[in-house]
């Protein structure tokens, strides 16, 4: 067995992970970054996502360093792309001007930025990265996390890793259970959360659907039908079951509206729809708009599907063995292809007619991976395993039903940043539709990063303490960003002044100087007070 040692170990290259790698680095710490995929950036890139984001992003709302990211994904585009005059100059360049964010982009392309931003680490000795290595144990005493062990993906060796400071950001919260730390699935109850939206009992297994992602182009005239996938026949009926009760089969053009709850049709119309928000799927989540690039550049755009369409709701994946997770995340393939398969040949069209031949799948944008199915390497997940905290974010703090005449949401003394989206659940295993809340412009506790008992274990990620209910706004690309960038500080912070984590948060002046260095890094812990709620709501929505 290998054995390896650092001041710091970030397990999961999620954003999170990405971001809490930059910020210990930075702060002069030696880490380890682990990530199962042999991509890091998690929702950015094997997951294929685009970032999601509130209507204040181009000036606040996010830490300074997630702004050099954006910024980044932009000048490598101007560098290397040949865009068009216009596209070139655009100082709020969207390359595929898809309408659920102002920076719709390519998976690689974060992938190379990412890679970028860490090089530099790689290179003095700072870093050490290991991708397709699974945490699979851990050692403990006292409290205190000694080491984890990971499976080498690629070799089946395990190679063990000591650290001081254990940051977890796996896109599952692999290292709750392996650590025995206390953690929390799915529906928390009434009784313990006495949130409005919560069932009587508390339902562990009934979590947001996950989906498995995936890239189109359309070239009129070529046929790149793909072959009928194995479970296509049942995926094509399916028709999930729950309350309120699903319009019809789930592969169709027609969904329910999450804050309306009635049956809402999409529209689809390869390069054809408006750059408008609502306009239509083909712009939704589009990443390459051809107009943004010189003539001849691309014969297509290429959009990503992360639709409604895509959400597996069979079973969770965070309460099962890992034979029967492979298991579940293979019946998500099918579920994604058989929806590639109906685009294709079934679906109806806006003149008539039945599928669109020219389709194609690009698992060339998307890595494809070991599955060399052409869709995303990682499964998209919404919810994670959630650490028993320090503080719990409730809907009570958040939802703006909860909270009437307020601008704000809940304030923390111990404000480690701020947020802001929707509450916005999507259909779950158990059986529920969605639930859609409006909220207000939050800030990130620093107690909801801390377990209650493990002393070197820090949150870095969608994993922090919240509810299945509010995880709905906490799990966004920038919130998500500012976690991980604030574990990696407070790790950093504590071997610096030797003083672990719930100590810092739990004394006043040690706080205060924590939060002024997180000023110092351009995290912002206060939303502006002249705030104009009108202008953060985002246009997604079913995400």
């Amino acid at each position: 067995m290998k054995e390896l040692e650092c001041e710091i170990l970030i397990a999961g290259g999620s954003v999170g992970g990405c971001a809490a790698a930059l910020s210990a680095l930075q702060s002069g710490a030696k880490v380890i970054l682990t990530e199962e995929s042999d991509w890091i950036g998690g929702q950015f890139t094997s997951q294929a996502v685009p970032p999601d984001e509130h209507g204040w992003i181009e000036k606040f709302g996010a830490t300074a360093s997630y702004r050099r990211f954006r910024n980044k994904v932009r000048e490598y585009y101007r560098r290397n792309y040949p865009l068009t005059q216009t596209a070139l100059i655009d100082s709020r360049l969207n390359p595929g001007n898809g309408w659920v964010s102002p920076l719709c982009h390519e998976p690689r392309v974060a992938l190379a930025v990412f890679e970028e931003m860490l090089l530099p680490y790689i290179s003095c000795g700072s870093l050490k990265l290991r991708l397709r290595h699974k945490p699979i144990s851990a050692d403990v005493s006292n409290d205190r996390i000694r080491s984890v062990t990971f499976r080498d993906i690629e070799t089946g060796e395990n190679r063990t890793i000591s650290a001081r400071y254990f940051i977890e950001a796996t896109e599952l919260g692999d290292l709750l259970p392996i650590s025995g730390a206390e953690y929390v699935t799915g529906f928390e109850s009434q009784k313990e959360t006495g949130e409005p939206n919560a069932p009587q009992t508390a339902q562990p297994d009934n979590v947001q659907g996950f989906s498995i992602c995936f890239a189109l182009d359309h070239i009129e005239g070529e046929d790149h039908v793909i072959d009928k996938p194995a479970r296509y026949d049942f995926w094509r009926q399916y028709v999930p079951d729950l309350n309120p009760s699903w319009p019809g089969p789930l592969i169709s053009w027609t969904i329910t509206n999450p804050r309306q709850m009635t049956p809402l049709t999409y529209y689809f119309n390869p390069h054809i729809e408006p750059s408008k928000a609502f306009a239509g799927l083909w712009t939704y989540r589009r990443i390459i708009d051809r107009s943004n690039f010189v003539p001849g550049t691309y014969k297509s755009d290429i959009c990503l599907v992360n639709w409604p369409q895509t959400d597996y709701l069979a079973a969770d994946i965070s309460n099962c063995n890992d034979q029967e997770r492979e298991n579940h995340i293979a019946e998500a393939r099918q579920q994604s292809l058989s929806l590639v398969y109906w685009l294709q040949t079934q679906a109806p069209r806006p003149d008539g007619g039945e599928g669109w031949r020219g389709l194609r799948l690009r698992g060339d944008v998307t890595g494809s991976g070991c599955n060399d199915l052409g869709l995303a390497k990682m499964p998209y997940i919404r919810e994670s395993r959630r650490l028993k905290a320090e503080f719990t974010i409730i809907e009570q703090h958040v939802a703006d039903a909860c909270r009437p005449g307020q601008k704000f949401a809940e304030k923390y003394q111990d404000s480690a940043g701020i947020g802001y989206y929707r509450i916005d659940l999507h259909p779950s295993t158990g059986g529920n539709n969605y639930i859609d809340v409006g909220s207000l412009p939050f800030q990130i506790p620093l107690g909801a990063l801390l377990p209650v008992r493990l002393e070197n274990l820090i949150a870095g990620c969608k994993n922090i303490g919240t509810t299945h209910i509010t995880n709905g706004c906490y799990r966004l690309h920038p919130v998500e960003w500012n976690i991980g960038e604030v574990a990696g500080a407070l790790a950093a912070h504590s071997l610096r002044t030797q003083t672990d984590p719930r100590r810092i948060r739990n004394d006043q002046r040690r706080l205060s100087d924590f939060q002024n260095l997180l000023i110092s890094r351009g995290v912002e812990l206060e939303w502006p007070q002249d705030l104009r709620l009108e202008d953060g709501d985002p246009h997604i929505h079913a995400r």
